[in-house]
């Protein structure tokens, strides 16, 4: 069933809640109100088109030429190359807000975190993220399988190094910690055997996935209690057999698409169905978005928006444009989240660690400065993120924001609406409480000229509250 008429939210605040939480919010362009059932409709019919991201005209170097390079040409190449990376964060976020398929890029922008990895290679990065994108909704035990074999994740948790002769345990620990079982349910000893298992998992000169033969280890192992000659294929659908692999991923797209506080009912119940309907993605989260209790009040407006939420929400609200796009990557950083930059292998920490002093202050400013198209003076934080060495430091340049609100088309919107109604209105529109803060005193007195500056003002402001952090 997926609307329960009990439930105290109204439908339009149930459309909300789905929108923001299976993408990044309503586009400005969606003036016609339509019902829920043809929202979830869609949510889950717009994402059968997948298109690589792929940048043109970016040089990409494979790994065997850097090899023939000298330290300084190796060193230039690098920095070029980060650039790259940069270049391909500012397209995915554009994409994000786009995109008709937004469950897809909200999947992938779940498991970028999840199946975490930085390194300095573009062409890396970029076929990283393309795999993320194309399995996002498909199925998770070829999720893993994919992304396992990545250049990227085999580079960034050393598998690259994992030899028959001197095993690395690096990765085959993640796979089992992070990405699939969690702490508890595997052995010191699965994991030991597991590494053997991923000897010569590594890449060629071309920056593909190859089995290095003469590098893996061919002995018999023992993994979960059962003994054979086990590859690495072998060890993922061992993993992929046990049931705690589906509670601990669902668990964790629980806390992410639900609620921080997790249920452990729901979850159990989401984790027999996934795990019996061979870890398919797109069932689990038809299961989550058509429950009753996921447009229960306590799972809405309850967590925290991340930064890149945060951002690629204004822009879709507001239809901004950039003049200057590359601004982008200096509000990602001071909020602490830069797309393809996590802070280590574990991905963002994500809840109440997105807000602090600094860094409330600043969210709550930066609407007001992008309609301002103001210069982003920035104090980039002391953490992973940050990729020189240091205390907190003063941004060098003040990042020129140099951006457009799309006021037209917004205020049109609302331009009918009763001037009695208007602050309800909007903030049912860019607000996700069910208890709607009260007109301040302030503005209910206020005159304006014409309605479309009341609708701007209203808008900096409700965008501007606390309430607007939450998701």
């Amino acid at each position: 069933m997926l609307l329960s008429r009990q439930l105290m939210v109204t439908e339009q605040q149930k459309i909300q809640h789905l929108m923001r939480r299976s993408g990044f919010g309503d586009s400005i362009k969606n003036l016609v109100s339509q019902s829920f059932e043809t929202n979830f409709s869609t949510v889950f019919t717009s994402n059968s088109k997948f298109e690589e991201i792929y940048l043109p005209d970016e040089e990409r170097v494979t790994t065997g030429e850097l090899l023939k390079m000298t330290p300084e040409e190796r060193k230039e190449i690098l920095d070029d190359l980060a650039a790259n990376i940069k270049k391909l964060n500012l397209e995915w976020l554009k994409i994000m807000g786009s995109a008709q398929g937004q469950l897809r890029e909200k999947m992938a922008f779940f498991w970028h975190g999840h199946f975490a990895v930085r390194v300095r290679g573009f062409a890396q990065v970029e076929s990283y993220i393309n795999t993320v994108r194309k399995y996002a909704l498909s199925n998770f035990g070829d999720l893993l399988m994919a992304v396992s074999k990545e250049p990227a994740m085999l580079r960034f948790l050393n598998n690259v190094q994992n030899k028959k002769n001197s095993p690395n345990e690096n990765f085959a620990r993640e796979v089992m910690e992070l990405f699939t079982l969690g702490r508890g349910n595997y052995t010191e000893n699965d994991v030991k055997e597991a590494a053997r298992a991923f000897t010569g998992w590594g890449i060629d000169e071309d920056d593909t996935f190859l089995l290095k033969e003469n590098q893996h280890d061919y002995g018999s192992k023992t993994i979960f209690g059962k003994t054979g000659n086990w590859g690495g294929e072998d060890v993922i659908k061992m993993i992929l057999a046990r049931k705690e692999t589906a509670v601990f991923v669902v668990r964790k797209i629980y806390k992410f698409f639900v609620n921080e506080n997790v249920d452990e009912n729901q979850v159990k119940q989401l984790a027999d169905k996934f795990f019996n309907e061979n870890y398919n993605i797109t069932n689990l989260m038809k299961s989550i978005f058509e429950s009753d209790w996921f447009y229960e009040p306590k799972n809405i407006s309850c967590n925290i928006k991340s930064p890149v939420e945060l951002l690629v929400g204004l822009n879709k609200t507001f239809g901004i444009s950039y003049e200057n796009p590359q601004a982008l990557l200096a509000v990602q950083r001071v909020l602490g989240q830069m797309l393809f930059f996590p802070p280590n292998v574990a991905g963002w920490a994500g809840g109440r660690n997105w807000i602090d002093n600094s860094t409330l202050v600043t969210r709550m400013n930066l609407p007001k400065r992008l309609a301002e198209a103001a210069d982003f003076d920035v104090t980039v934080k002391d953490d992973m993120n940050d990729e020189s060495p240091g205390g907190a430091r003063k941004a060098a340049n003040k990042n020129a924001l140099n951006c457009s609100f799309n006021w037209e088309l917004f205020c049109k919107r609302f331009e009918s609406i009763d001037d009695a109604d208007l602050w309800k209105t909007m903030c049912n529109y860019l607000l996700s409480p069910i208890n709607l803060p009260l007109e301040p005193e302030n503005l209910k007195y206020q005159k304006f000229d014409v309605k479309s500056t009341k609708i701007k003002t209203y808008a900096l402001y409700i965008v501007r509250l606390p309430e607007y952090q939450l998701t």
